[in-house]
């Protein structure tokens, strides 16, 4: 990675394909070039760390750097100390092999993800087999620049159970100089017999103060208070912490401390007018933020109640009472429970299209029953 000076920390906000930069994930880069080095580079690798850190970043910059070899377009090492080796994956942003895979127009790179639903006018929840179908068929095909044939499947734990079996076909018999590069927040929800034929590389979140940081200089408008709150917020996730400043994260996580905080007695009035809000057609994504941002809350009250930290450093105003009046209502192994049930059942609603209002109503509920 070159220097993390201003304009490399404006450029993590980029979409990955276009993104010429990596912050944070010098031990993975390093890794990755250690398996070309030594001709170990197995046939699937997968990219696993929490959402918005850099994965799929990582997994563009990987396949240029093999698309790139032997074209003339990959920069001769930095011998200034002392390796004859790339120490990095970078490949200059003015090259052709750059400039066609940020234009999606590699003809030996396919990229799979959720394709757009025009019943629905939105992204599909899940990725289905006529999406990992297309893979066999382009890794039948002869590389068309005589080098590697590379597929990146970006969120590969939304693959429906019939996507996942066709992947799984593939990689039990992988071509010749072929490279999967599965991208995923979640591996737990892939198959175990995909999980097993792939090489993980698994990446960390980044720190709070670097995520603080990036944050701060790609959205110039928040105060440090509030860069800070946001990477605390997003787990050390640039891309979420974005997204959050972008949605009103932080006032939407105000108003669901404030609801948690009056459980077993949640007034009603205000938690119906926020899922009101969050049950129009046109508030998915503000609704499936509530969803991340409820469970966080969860997940943060039985680590920090575990670490005997309850309110020790507050998010948002309020968080530390909140905590401290739940932890008084139940030990921190049933609220981890209850963390991982409802974060469980928010998945399962989404994956059923169930109705969005009732499952954040019965997310409420059993908090409220918890804290009788």
């Amino acid at each position: 990675m070159r220097g993390t000076d201003e304009a490399e920390i404006e450029n993590t906000v980029l979409p990955p394909r276009t993104n010429p930069d990596l912050v944070g994930h010098e031990a993975a880069e390093r890794e990755l070039l250690r398996l070309c080095r030594y001709r170990r580079l197995p046939h699937a690798i997968l990219l696993a760390g929490p959402r918005g850190i850099g994965k799929a970043t990582l997994a563009f910059r990987f396949a240029r750097f093999l698309l790139a070899q032997g074209r003339d377009e990959v920069p001769p090492p930095d011998t200034s100390s002392g390796s004859e080796y790339h120490t990095t994956l970078w490949i200059p942003p003015e090259s052709g092999v750059f400039r066609r895979v940020a234009a999606g127009g590699h003809a030996d790179l396919l990229t799979i993800e959720r394709a757009w639903d025009p019943r629905r006018r939105r992204l599909r929840g899940e990725i289905v087999a006529e999406d990992t179908r297309e893979i066999a068929a382009f890794f039948r095909l002869t590389a068309a620049e005589e080098g590697w044939r590379i597929v990146i499947v970006d969120g590969a734990e939304e693959m429906n159970r019939h996507a996942a079996n066709a992947l799984l076909k593939i990689l039990e018999e992988p071509p010749d100089h072929s490279l999967l590069l599965l991208v995923s927040h979640s591996p737990g929800r892939l198959l175990p017999t995909i999980r097993s034929r792939c090489r993980w590389l698994a990446l960390a979140p980044l720190t709070m103060a670097l995520t603080a940081q990036l944050l701060h200089h790609c959205r110039p408008r928040l105060d440090q208070h509030e860069a800070n709150a946001l990477a605390e917020l997003s787990g050390g996730s640039v891309g979420r912490a974005a997204e959050l400043a972008d949605a009103g994260g932080l006032d939407l996580y105000r108003r669901v401390v404030e609801l948690v905080a009056q459980a077993p007695a949640i007034d009603l009035g205000r938690l119906h007018a926020l899922t009101d809000g969050l049950a129009r057609a046109d508030a998915e994504d503000a609704c499936r933020t509530c969803q991340e941002l409820l469970t966080h809350f969860l997940a943060r009250l039985a680590a920090e109640e575990a670490r005997g930290r309850l309110g020790a450093d507050e998010i948002v105003a309020g968080e530390g009472a909140a905590m401290r009046h739940l932890a008084g209502r139940a030990d921190p192994r049933r609220w981890a429970g209850l963390h991982q049930e409802i974060e469980a059942n928010f998945v399962a609603a989404r994956e059923l299209n169930l109705d969005k209002k009732q499952t954040m109503l019965g997310a409420f509920f059993a908090i409220e029953t918890m804290a009788r």
